[in-house]
């Protein structure tokens, strides 16, 4: 065993022994093993030291099943800390994926790497998107601890100040619903560490936009009340269309499916960017910011909605090279997330 001091037989699971716990997908035989079996070995992705070996698997076993019986033998690395991978450097291979179909002989050589503690995806996005929600409000209601208690910042905040936290406030009050009630992910968890770091991100630019949105200095936009007019009929409409893409991705994955499908326009016309983008809740989510900064006309507001762009574009990206990659029919039209540009 990795990291035991001294001699330790590894562990050892037979599927032809009728006092082994067998899971779904696995095959006792009671009168001997005439059954097509393979062997599967698991070994430290870094020191190559065999961790398990699990004797007489059933071919037609998934990597979600593999992952299974090694947590028996490791109960201190459950499934979602697992990533189990044919090279020691390579992709992880997918919980669907059948042991035959891989590229091994009777005995299977597969590589383990602990990915740490697991949170699961819902409770991510609901410490990330609660945070900025109550953050800005103690910049909304001018805290004294905040700003201080100057007379010139006893006077009433400009309308646009209350319309801005309105909007800030229904964005991500929008993200939390659909959290709960639309997101359907793929992955289940998430590394425990990368938390601090998507709430630094989340909440810190919440703190430093609220900070100078609601600042009693704060001056409204240039050509005022025409100009917030717009820039609200953007949001709302690029908020419906964020949503609705939303919608259409999970319904691609109603039946619990994890398995990518190409996803297409519906008769909401909202999802009629589909015939442009592959990402096309990315295109609404950099809107609704390019139209959160002509209402407020603040440069941290236009530094973060850049910030949003790019990484959105590295995301969208890589979602339509895998789109690529999977299917040879993807419609040639679409541009990752601008339509005909980028």
């Amino acid at each position: 065993m990795l990291g035991a001091t001294g001699p330790r037989r590894l562990p050892t699971i037979s599927n032809c022994d009728p006092r082994s716990v067998t899971p779904v997908g696995f095959m006792t035989l009671q009168k001997g093993c005439s059954w097509p079996w393979l062997d599967v070995e698991i070994l430290d992705w870094k020191t190559k030291k065999q961790l398990c070996f699990l004797d007489k698997v059933e071919p037609h076993a998934t990597i979600r099943e593999i992952r299974l019986m090694f947590h028996k033998s490791y109960p201190q690395w459950y499934p979602a800390r697992q990533s189990i991978r044919l090279k020691p450097k390579g992709k992880a291979l997918r919980d669907e994926e059948i042991l035959q179909n891989l590229p091994v002989g009777t005995t299977a050589t597969l590589y383990f790497k602990d990915l740490g503690p697991q949170i699961g995806w819902t409770m991510v996005f609901l410490i990330e998107y609660a945070g900025p929600l109550f953050i800005y409000f103690l910049f909304y209601f001018r805290m004294p601890f905040v700003y201080g208690l100057d007379e010139r910042f006893t006077s009433r905040p400009h309308p646009v100040v209350n319309l801005a936290c309105i909007c800030h406030s229904f964005h991500y009050i929008k993200r939390l619903i659909e959290t709960v009630f639309v997101h359907r992910f793929s992955h289940g968890t998430m590394p425990l560490r990368n938390i601090v770091k998507n709430c630094l991100y989340y909440w810190g630019f919440a703190a430093w936009l609220a900070y100078y949105i609601n600042h009693p200095l704060y001056t409204p936009p240039s050509y005022g009340q025409k100009q917030i007019n717009i820039a609200v009929i953007m949001f709302l409409l690029c908020e419906a269309g964020n949503f609705s893409i939303h919608v259409a991705l999970s319904d691609l994955r109603r039946d619990g499916s994890k398995i990518r499908k190409i996803p297409y326009p519906t008769k909401n016309p909202f999802t009629w960017l589909f015939f442009f983008v592959s990402c096309p809740n990315y295109t609404y989510e950099v809107g609704t910011w390019i139209s959160f900064t002509v209402m407020t006309q603040c440069v941290p507001v236009a530094l973060f909605t850049l910030l949003c762009f790019i990484q959105m574009t590295i995301w969208a990206k890589d979602k339509h090279c895998t789109y690529l990659r999977e299917f040879k029919d993807y419609p040639s039209l679409r541009m990752p997330i601008i339509p005909f540009l980028l």
